[in-house]
């Protein structure tokens, strides 16, 4: 018992290392697949498929080769308990016949010795599988318990009131300095007043920080130093529900789900009627070509909207804006396709209906 527990031990602590390069090997190989048919129309553009099948071959011979040492190992593992098993078998019965035959032990003391020892083997095979499953599984559970590690940055704080928007809006960066790497700053020191009721625009070169300022409000991230309020409240006192609800964007690239065109302008607003959908989309200039299309506001747009050219992408994010009806309005280089006249001609018309002319649009 005591070698055959020490081997299981061992053996198994031996083991771990081929699991965990195992399951290392699945990720890269699953994120490896995803990431080129993710991005296919340039795998396509520089006729890399090889490239990307070669990439997958690879991930797909690091898990071979991991997984064959995970089942070699415990056909090793397996082998030596039963060798252990067995060969202390074969000396008590070895001992048990010896004994018949000196005359120390009767027949029925020879049955009795092997039934008991094959009594044992259950319990201990038993011990052995359990072990050896439960070290396995928390090894397959690894990457979760790793995820319960990481600090979450943005947290909402226990007592944050809902965002109030008393005074129409107006948002103030005070002495605001961040930067996603603390070698590379993007914003040092920014001070500036957007007024409420405003329409106003952030100018400037790729990288100077025109999208950061929209990230900072929406609270992807904290700033480092400084403070950005709306309506003299900061944006870290208020609950992120309130915050980004009173909030709407129309960002560079739109996120489409692999679903319809009426689901994808739901979003804004899951719980929006059917009349207001076609509303919303009239109102961003695209519900005459939704009704062309054979299946209207059913067509699936594909994955990542595949099947809609850009400026459809935009406009569906601009319906889909509409109909959340925030009281902040971002657009974030929504130019494609003339989508930044239509839609700044478009919040106006939804700011005249909304009779809510103190709300910003940036």
């Amino acid at each position: 018992m005591v070698a055959y527990t020490a081997f299981t031990i061992t053996t198994t602590a031996w083991r771990t290392k081929f699991r965990r390069q195992a399951n290392a090997a699945d990720n890269r190989g699953a994120t490896v697949a995803v990431d080129s048919l993710i991005n296919y129309e340039a795998v396509k553009y520089f006729n890399n498929e090889k490239f990307e099948v070669a990439r997958y071959d690879k991930a797909l011979k690091n898990y071979e080769d991991a997984s064959i040492k995970v089942t070699t190992s415990l056909a090793l593992l397996n082998s030596g308990q039963n060798m252990i098993f067995s060969t202390a078998l074969a000396a008590m019965m070895y001992l048990a016949a010896d004994g018949v035959a000196t005359g120390t032990l009767t027949v029925g003391d020879l049955v009795m010795v092997n039934q008991l020892v094959f009594q044992l083997s259950v319990p201990l095979n038993f011990l052995g599988s359990v072990y050896r499953e439960l070290r396995q599984s928390l090894l397959d559970m690894e990457t979760l318990f790793n995820l319960q590690k990481v600090n979450v940055t943005i947290q909402e704080k226990p007592n944050a009131k809902p965002l109030e928007l008393k005074r129409g809006g107006e948002i103030r960066f005070e002495n605001v300095t961040f930067g996603y790497h603390p070698d590379r700053p993007i914003l040092k020191n920014a001070t500036f007043t957007i007024p409420a009721g405003s329409k106003f625009a952030i100018v400037g070169p790729s990288g100077c920080g025109k999208s950061t300022v929209l990230r900072l409000l929406f609270r992807f991230y904290d700033t480092q130093t400084g403070r950005i309020l709306i309506d003299g409240q900061d944006v870290r006192d208020v609950s992120l529900d309130s915050l980004r609800r009173a909030i709407g964007v129309v960002p560079q690239d739109t996120p489409l789900f692999n679903d319809t065109i009426a689901h994808n302008i739901r979003y804004g607003r899951i719980d929006a009627t059917d009349e207001e959908l076609r509303h919303a989309a009239d109102r961003a200039h695209i519900s005459q070509l939704i009704e062309r299309l054979p299946d209207g506001y059913e067509t699936a747009v594909g994955e990542r909207g595949m099947m809609i050219s850009g400026g459809e992408k935009q406009r569906l994010a601009i319906s889909r804006l509409l109909l959340k009806d925030p009281q902040l309005l971002f657009f974030d280089e929504a130019v494609s396709a003339r989508s930044l006249s239509v839609s700044i001609r478009d919040v106006q018309s939804m700011r005249n209906v909304a009779d809510s002319p103190r709300d910003n649009i940036i």
